[in-house]
This record gives C-alpha cells, structure tokens and sequence, in this order.
C-alpha cells in the first residue's frame, strides 16, 4: 500500500452486542462503569480518528436495532493495525475476554465489521449496519470484512 492510498481511506468498524440487561442495571453496572475509562483509551490509541457518541459521551442509547438490548460501537482509524493494536493490546483486551459476562451471543449476524471510506468522510448507523448485513450475506470481501480475512483500501 502507498502512503497516498493509506491516506486516501480510512477504517470504519461496526460491533455489536445483545446486553444481558438494561445498561442501567446490576448485570450491566461494571461494563457501564469502565466504559468512560475505555473510551478514553481508544480515543488516546495511535490511529484513532472519530467515535460515535451522543451527548452523554457513548452510544449505548443509540437504537439500530427492533431490540432495545443491542448495543453498537461505531468507530473510524486510519487503519486496520491500529485497531488491532487498540483491540488486542491495550486494556481493551480485558474487557473483551469477559464479554460473555455482561452479553450473550447475537444470531445470524456477525458481531464485527470493517470496511474502508474515504478518509475525511464519517459513517452513518445505517450504513454500518447495511455493511453489516453484507458480510452476513456475502461473507468478507473488500465491501465488508474482518480482522481474520482483511481487504485492502481501493486502490493499493
């Protein structure tokens, strides 16, 4: 990849997850509590851009879905490594280990989808969740994909 092409892109990424309560409840409270704290960590990790947020500082009341219990995290970084780095190795990783603790599997949707936009530009709800619909239908490709079967940004 060419740094102009690096440049030209950037990483958007969808995840989902069904909470095992109302995030204003006992199972939810130490995910709620530790939230600030691990949003924080994203927005201070090399490649960060942008977060979906509303105004109290999360997205935990944006509603995507029929089920009031689906959460989502919509991110951008500049790249695929950086979320990586940020997922997998940063307090972060802790955290989702113990997601079976406070979420319970989602069926006939994938939890986590990336996709490439060009840089500048920010993604819309409805857009993650139709690219997430895709990777559903069609499996990974370089319209919607995984950390496990990564695609390119157009044109490298």
């Amino acid at each position: 990849m060419t740094e102009s092409t690096a440049s030209a892109f950037h990483l958007a990424q969808l995840n989902i997850a069904r909470a095992l309560g109302e995030t204003d409840g006992p199972e939810m409270a130490e995910f709620m509590a530790n939230l600030d704290r691990i949003n924080t960590l994203a927005e201070e990790s090399p490649g960060y851009i942008w977060r979906l947020q509303t105004e109290e500082g999360d997205a935990t009341s944006v509603r995507a879905f029929d089920d009031p219990r689906m959460l989502l995290n919509l991110t951008v970084w500049t790249d695929v490594e950086s979320l990586h780095n940020y997922t997998y190795k940063t307090d972060h990783t802790q955290f989702l280990r113990r997601r079976r603790e406070w979420f319970e599997p989602v069926e006939g949707l994938p939890v986590t989808v990336m996709w490439w936009i060009p840089a500048g530009s920010l993604p819309t709800v409805d857009e993650a969740i139709g690219k997430l619909h895709h990777l559903a239908a069609n499996g990974p490709s370089s319209e919607a994909f995984t950390f496990r079967d990564r695609f390119a940004p157009p044109g490298s």
